[in-house]
């Protein structure tokens, strides 16, 4: 694996790795909090032994990459100008396909909503990570035209969804990441989705999880109560996990009003897919990059 430096638009270097074939097709994985570029481990290995040129980086405040410590530096836009100039970096010439996780997810679907952007991916493969400003929207819809159905979901949603609100506690939710009580918890749901050590994990410091806090304070709100509408032309696919506690199915697959070439597909996992079904994760990318190239050379 090569490790090469990114730097940001504002000057925050991202540190980049690199495998497979050069002369590939480029799949860009976009991780998620708490992680670092590790949890691509498995799946990168696999695409990278099928001929892809396979990009990983570590996200602004996780693992090598600069960590601002003022909020505003963790805004959507800036987290889409960090993918862009990755993606300028490592494939100048040609789109790049883009893999993405958690807030990976979250940050892409700004990114590739983008008009300005949108133009530098050929492809998104999303696992467990709602569109913020469809978030607001999604919420509004089952209160607007309440029936149990909707209800339901909306209830069960919050309820999966409640450390959001835990990370907006000035000072506790600091504390929490000091005390490692925050990175236990993450490595105690790791376990219990695979049954043993997570691959492609290792417990995070507690600046890197403070960091992560900077992500939902900088974006939750604000896209919540003031949701815009985007949309997404590209080909695209959810794997929606079945046993997702933190992202329920319906929030992140009920998107084809504003992502109408996206395919959903239900599949049996937890909320880190990427690390305890890579094999899985792997084929649904090649699939999806195979057709999205072969319409690419077509047009």
């Amino acid at each position: 694996m090569a490790q090469r430096w990114v730097t940001a638009s504002d000057g925050v270097r991202l540190a980049v790795y690199e495998q497979g074939d050069p002369a590939g097709t480029t799949v860009l994985c976009v991780h998620g909090f708490p992680d670092d570029h590790g949890v691509w481990d498995g799946v990168a290995t696999r695409l990278a032994a099928r001929g892809f040129h396979v990009v990983t980086y570590d996200v602004r405040g996780s693992g090598a990459s600069g960590a601002p410590r003022r909020n505003r530096a963790y805004r959507l836009p800036q987290l889409a100008a960090d993918t862009t100039a990755v993606a300028d970096a490592v494939s100048p010439d040609a789109p790049v396909h883009l893999l993405t996780h958690d807030w990976g997810s979250v940050q892409s679907w700004h990114t590739v909503s983008t008009p300005e952007l949108a133009h530098r991916y050929a492809s998104m493969t999303s696992i467990s990570g709602p569109d913020l400003d469809h978030t607001g929207r999604w919420y509004r819809a089952q209160v607007r035209r309440p029936t149990p159905a909707r209800l339901r979901k909306l209830v069960r949603q919050s309820l999966a969804s409640q450390y959001v609100g835990f990370f907006h506690l000035p000072g506790v939710a600091e504390l929490a990441c000091r005390s490692g009580f925050l990175d236990g918890v993450v490595t105690r749901l790791r376990r219990l989705e695979t049954g043993g050590p997570p691959e492609g994990y290792g417990p995070g410091s507690a600046a890197r999880n403070r960091a992560g806090l900077r992500l939902y304070r900088a974006n939750v709100l604000p896209r919540m109560f003031r949701p815009r509408v985007r949309h997404a032309g590209l080909p695209a696919q959810v794997l929606a996990p079945s046993k997702d506690v933190f992202v329920l199915p319906p929030w992140q697959t009920e998107i084809t009003d504003w992502a109408p070439r996206a395919e959903i597909h239900h599949v049996d996992g937890g909320h880190w897919l990427p690390s305890h079904r890579p094999g899985l994760v792997a084929e649904f990318v090649e699939r999806l990059v195979g057709r999205a190239e072969k319409e690419r050379a077509a047009a």
